[in-house]
């Protein structure tokens, strides 16, 4: 059960008209296909994909799950929104509450075990790994675990463990953390288990109807076997524009272990027909990721560009993530910034600076212009600055 409902307010323009797990990421993919093809690729072949905020995109993107493999008579993929009941209709209140809705779902298919996924979240993982240590450890519930760093475990959910990997407490963001084993919001239940808390759940009208704030800490307050699963590898949360604008990047980092082109482990994707990209001898590019249908006259350094990016010579992108469709004119220089969707970049424009090149110390962050938007010829996009409405004399 893969929840992708969830608005994503702190990405802001980007987030406006489509959920957090459509948002395009590393020139080919949206956020949602890492979820997606980790299911496939660990043996899942029924999954559904719980949706409610913007859906029309990602409802669009899933169809009928034919680029992942899902397109299946018996299992597939099923997009499961609100709907209305013989008393009433209801918004999914939480995740818990997403998954209580849906059991008649779940039960269709009479499953032993049923894992939980986020659909914000880039990373590789196998499943089937993390269901037989939760078979093997008799588990009600097992919760994948990834080590962060002591100076940012603050930012997380926490869990002290115990040697023989059971959970002996949680920390929920905690201002002076003694863990730092942090939940990544991939949980495997026992599906027996799972119903009956999901029923107690609801029926508490005190409960916020969320997994880390009631379902979890209720299980273990019960005393159910749980235990937490080591992850190791490359995990990244994509919920703020720093966040998604440093995952992009990373793609671009000998150092950081994200292979795309990992045969046994293929991200599956669907993308729309773009002939290939064009790079003219005007252009210089160097340490970037440029994907079909781009036309590059003027220069990119250490950006992602994804299908149907123009950049006009003359222009200068530097640090920075084009969305599908995004154009550069003529003079312009774009740093350290997110284009999203169909924007124009007029000539001579300004969007975002270097962090060395902006003197007041605090002011400094990712510029952000918002889908199908225009900056004006000789208009400046400052740092930290998210463009939600056309600017400058030639916006329409």
């Amino acid at each position: 059960m893969l929840l992708a409902g969830g608005q994503g307010s702190r990405l802001g323009v980007l987030t406006h008209s489509i959920a957090k797990p459509a948002v395009p990421y590393g020139g080919k993919y949206r956020i949602i296909d890492f979820p997606l093809s980790n299911c496939v690729n660990s043996g899942i072949d029924t999954v559904g994909v719980l949706t409610q905020y913007q859906p029309l995109e990602l409802n669009d993107y899933l169809g009928n799950g034919q680029p992942w493999d899902l397109d299946r008579a018996n299992g597939g993929v099923h997009v499961l929104s609100p709907y209305q009941q013989m008393t009433g209709t209801a918004w999914y209140r939480g995740t818990a509450n997403a998954i209580y809705q849906n059991i008649p779902f779940i039960e269709r298919y009479n499953p032993d075990y049923v894992l939980v996924l986020s659909g914000d979240h880039i990373y590789k993982m196998d499943y089937a790994k993390m269901l037989d240590y939760h078979k093997d450890s008799q588990a009600a519930c097992t919760i994948a675990m990834l080590e962060v760093p002591w100076e940012e475990a603050s930012r997380f959910g926490l869990m002290v463990v115990n040697a023989d990997g059971s959970i002996k407490e949680f920390e929920e963001k905690p201002e002076k953390p003694s863990s730092n084993k942090a939940s990544m919001g991939v949980y495997v239940f026992t599906w027996e288990k799972l119903r009956q808390y999901l029923f107690e759940d609801e029926a508490n009208p005190d409960s916020h109807n969320d997994f880390g704030k009631d379902i979890i800490p209720a299980m273990h307050r019960a005393g159910e076997r749980m235990f937490a699963y080591q992850f190791e590898g490359y995990w990244k949360d994509v919920g703020t524009i720093d966040s998604l604008w440093e995952a992009n990047l990373d793609l671009l980092n000998p150092k950081v272990d994200i292979d795309l082109n990992d045969p046994d482990w293929k991200i599956y994707y669907r993308t729309a027909a773009a002939p290939p990209h064009y790079v003219a001898d005007s252009s210089l590019v160097q340490n970037s990721m440029v994907t079909e249908g781009c036309v590059i006259e003027g220069k990119v350094d250490f950006s992602v560009l994804f299908p149907n990016v123009a950049i006009e010579s003359g222009a200068v992108v530097r640090d920075s993530i084009l969305m599908p469709g995004a154009r550069v004119k003529a003079g312009a220089v774009v740093q350290y910034a997110i284009v999203a969707e169909n924007a124009v970049i007029g000539e001579n424009a300004r969007v975002g600076a270097r962090p060395e090149d902006t003197p007041e110390k605090g002011t400094w962050g990712v510029a952000v212009v918002g889908a199908g938007l225009t900056i004006g010829k000789g208009a400046v996009v400052a740092p930290n600055e998210m463009v939600e409405a056309s600017i400058g004399g030639d916006a329409t």
